[in-house]
């Protein structure tokens, strides 16, 4: 039988970093509770934004939430208001007020090399009832174009709205899952349409990459590097 392991838990460590960020003895349970919940409302909340991914550091008295996201300014708001909502609804529902909340909203330079942006858009195709292999073909074909090395998209459920579920994959390129070094962009999510929930996972390989990838690290240097440029 085979043993599949998500390709990013596999690289968290070497490739990847960890996505929560903190060290708690006494209230681990409490803290990864606390951050599970976090993730799952800001995905459902913030649907429209097409979040890639959520980082959360923690501090003695302060949550620092870092959203990246391909449509920031949906968060933001006019004014900054949704950014001052949003950050309190997180204290009150989650926190219950016990530490502040600052949010850093970062755009994403390429969402078509997201997989979690991917995803999002198959699956509001989906739910608009258009045909799954259009959409497969019209993906795959986005994502080459992007600069993607290999990509692979797998449907599960009653595609179209047929009787019998089943699975249907489409890919293109290469997806080296083994070599630890090779850049695997991976995320797996439902889409809810009247015939019954459809699977949708999706594989982005962008490459080897022999240093680690941490998108905080790359915001912070780039931050700097700006008044550097300007003067």
């Amino acid at each position: 039988m085979g043993h599949k392991v998500h390709p990013q838990i596999h690289r968290t460590g070497v490739l990847f970093p960890w996505s929560s960020r903190w060290v708690s003895k006494q209230r681990y349970s409490e803290y990864l509770e606390q951050d599970i919940k976090i993730r799952e409302y800001l995905f459902i909340k913030l649907k429209e934004a097409h979040i890639d991914s959520i980082f959360i550091e923690r501090g003695p008295k302060n949550v620092s939430i870092t959203i990246f996201a391909a449509k920031p300014g949906i968060i933001i708001g006019r004014g900054g208001q949704g950014l001052d909502d949003l950050r309190k609804d997180l204290e009150r529902k989650f926190l219950k007020m016990s530490s502040k909340v600052k949010l850093h909203i970062q755009e994403i330079t390429n969402p078509s090399l997201s997989s979690e942006v991917v995803a999002q858009t198959i699956i509001k195709d989906i739910e608009g009832r258009i045909p799954f292999r259009r959409i497969m073909k019209q993906t795959i074909e986005r994502v080459m174009k992007a600069g993607a090395k290999g990509i692979k998209i797998t449907l599960a459920g009653r595609l179209n709205g047929v009787e019998i579920a089943r699975r249907e994959t489409l890919a293109k390129g290469k997806i080296p899952l083994i070599t630890l070094r090779s850049n695997v962009d991976y995320t797996q999510r439902i889409a809810q349409t009247i015939y019954g929930v459809i699977g949708v996972k999706v594989w982005i390989y962008k490459g080897e990459s022999f240093e680690r990838i941490d998108k905080l690290a790359e915001k912070s240097e780039q931050i700097k590097r700006k008044p550097q440029n300007q003067n």
